[in-house]
């Protein structure tokens, strides 16, 4: 796994994206929101590490970089805003299931969108060892990520600034709930 490639790295969470969307959309309603959870840090994770290493190294290394990335970190805060509006509603709002969808068409969108025109163009303008190097500062940026989605940080500046405190601050909170016994 240290020797991963990251574009490969980020497809294959791509595609655990994919799952846990399929495994909230078949959860029993006892386990719905324990699915819901392991959704929200996933893509919480995914879309921090991918601000703060993958899209600032695509910003400088590709033609018209700055272009590509803009587009992503649109899509990016669409999805951030309706997973946050997802998360405050809660699996017993009355339109979960109409906004779940809206957020999963959103990010399937969005994944598409990354591999076509980021990552493909990564992988031609980039070497082997550049992409084994931003794989392993992909995985040291998701261990310091916020759980939940804070719309408005697509950056690398403002994910350093707020979302390393605030998810120091998520994990504690988590730790302390999990020690009480409760959900998170």
């Amino acid at each position: 796994m240290g020797e991963q490639d990251v574009i490969d790295l980020l497809v294959a969470q791509h595609g655990q994206i994919r799952d846990l969307f399929d495994e909230v959309e078949q959860a029993p309603p006892d386990k719905l929101e324990e699915a819901f959870d392991r959704l929200t840090r996933m893509l919480s994770v995914h879309e921090t590490a991918e601000e703060e290493i993958v899209h600032p190294y695509a910003r400088r290394k590709l033609d018209n970089g700055q272009g590509v990335v803009g587009d992503r970190l649109t899509e990016e805060n669409r999805a951030k805003q309706l997973l946050l509006e997802l998360h405050k509603g809660g699996v017993d709002h009355p339109q979960f299931w109409e906004r779940l969808g809206e957020l999963r068409t959103a990010v399937t969108m969005h994944a598409r969108s990354e591999e076509r025109y980021e990552f493909a163009k990564l992988r031609a303008n980039t070497s082997t060892v550049e992409r084994r190097a931003m794989a392993a500062a992909v995985r040291a940026a998701e261990s310091l990520a916020p759980l939940r989605p804070h719309p408005g940080t697509e950056s690398a500046t403002k994910n350093m600034l707020m979302g390393t405190p605030i998810a120091l601050m998520e994990r504690a909170r988590e730790m302390i709930r999990k020690g009480l016994g409760k959900h998170t």
